[in-house]
């Protein structure tokens, strides 16, 4: 750890490394770059330059390892997908276990956030992830970011989604995929 002076990393990883960072390098700059694999490959330019990133990318950019799992949380989990346009390739199949992702927002008023989970329950969805994000106008207005418990091609979901679509102001499916077990 002795010599390095900048650790470049994706924001999000500065920010969930933040605490060891402060206890192991804390008067290193911490430089936010594009990716983690941009930081990689950055810290190969400048020996007083380390990076933030996978094993993989140390591999990849001929890196030493000084420290494994440096995360602040134990049970975090970064989530990676793989993202094209639907005429790029049609969404899978329903495979039996998979997950549905979408944003939604609803009108800011009492019970609006309850009655988004009204069509899930009563279709027999599972909700299994929930998030809020404001929404950039600074109105008191969110966009919440959900995960569903199966695919659209299913009854029971494609129902739920069509509720719920009808409940939101905004409403956008950003994928379906297969789930790892």
């Amino acid at each position: 750890l002795e010599g390095i002076e900048v650790v470049l990393a994706h924001p999000q990883a500065l920010a969930q490394c933040q605490a060891w960072l402060s206890k192991h390098l804390p008067h290193a700059e911490r430089r936010p770059v594009s990716s983690n694999a941009e930081g990689a490959r950055l810290a190969t330019t400048n020996p007083a330059w380390a990076a933030l990133s996978s094993e993989r990318a140390a591999t990849q950019f001929g890196l030493h390892i000084v420290s494994h799992a440096i995360q602040d949380d134990a049970y975090n989990r970064t989530r990676f997908a793989i993202i094209c346009l639907p005429h790029t390739l049609q969404t899978p199949p329903p495979s039996g276990k998979d997950c549905t992702s979408l944003v939604v927002s609803v009108p800011n008023r009492p019970g609006a956030v309850h009655d988004l989970l009204v069509p899930l329950k009563t279709h027999g969805v599972s909700m299994t992830r929930f998030e809020s994000r404001p929404a950039r106008t600074g109105q008191w207005e969110y966009y919440f970011y959900i995960d569903l418990d199966g695919h659209p091609a299913q009854p029971h979901v494609a129902r739920a989604l069509e509720e719920l679509r009808s409940l939101c102001a905004f409403y956008k499916v950003l994928g379906t995929y297969p789930v790892s077990s």
